[in-house]
This record gives C-alpha cells, sequence and structure tokens, in this order.
C-alpha cells in the first residue's frame, strides 16, 4: 500500500510504501509538548520505505537532548512530519500528516503515567462539526 502525506503549507509531500506495525497514541510529556495537543498520534513501520516527493531536502529534525525523541517538521509552517528512528531501523509518521485515509484503529495509549491531568473522558466534552 502506499500512503500519501503533506505539511499544512503544502511544501513538502512524501509517500510511504509499505505497511504500518503499530499505531499508537502517545500521552508522554515530550509528545504534549511538541504537538500542543492531549497527545500525538503516530504510526510505526519497521519495513515501509518513505520517500520524499517534494521539499524532503527542507524537512528540519529536532532531538530533543539526544534522548532518542525525534520531531520532524516543515520550517515553514512547523507541521509534523515523518522520520527516521533507531539508527534507520523504525520509521515513524504523524497520522495527522497523512493525506491518504488509513483503514487502522490505533493500538493502544501509552505512557498513561504522563496524562495530562484535563486529558480525562474527553469523548463526554460537547462536540460540534464546526467552531461554536
Amino acid at each position: 500500500m502506499k500512503y500519501y502525506g503533506s505539511c499544512l503549507c503544502g511544501n513538502i509531500e512524501y509517500v510511504v510504501d509499505g505497511e504500518f506495525d503499530r499505531f499508537y497514541l502517545c500521552h508522554c510529556k515530550y509528545c504534549r509538548k511538541d504537538t500542543g495537543s492531549a497527545h500525538a498520534a503516530n504510526l510505526f513501520s519497521s519495513t515501509a520505505l518513505l520517500k520524499w516527493l517534494k521539499g524532503g531536502n527542507e524537512v528540519k529534525q529536532y532531538n530533543h537532548n539526544n534522548s532518542g525523541h525525534i520531531k520532524a517538521f516543515c520550517p515553514n509552517c512547523s507541521s509534523a512530519l515523518p522520520n527516521m528512528q533507531m539508527d534507520g531501523k523504525l520509521l515513524v509518521v504523524p497520522a495527522g500528516s497523512l493525506d491518504t485515509d488509513i483503514e487502522t484503529s490505533p493500538n493502544g495509549h501509552i505512557y498513561l503515567n504522563e496524562k495530562a491531568v484535563w486529558d480525562n473522558k474527553l469523548e463526554l466534552a460537547p462536540q460540534y462539526d464546526e467552531l461554536p
């Protein structure tokens, strides 16, 4: 399967050729900081191939304190983008950067011990189709 993705401004485009092994919603403090949200939604693959279609040479990476917590992003719009981790053995793809629909649901929530205190029963909050 081929999965296409891009950043918000459209300056960077990519394709992932292959399948994802896992899909996790990570609540660790680093993922909350770099997404500005309750959790990151990342797909992982040890076999899929990443190819930059446009702007790949512009992609920036940040490795927080050389901890292995790596975020790749567009320097223009700051959108999260795929990156290789574990010495190139693991492809990490932010699910929200995909333009192709994926047919899988998350395998689970991880790092719940670092979950934000306000991240509780969010599914019970009022829901709107647009900004109210």
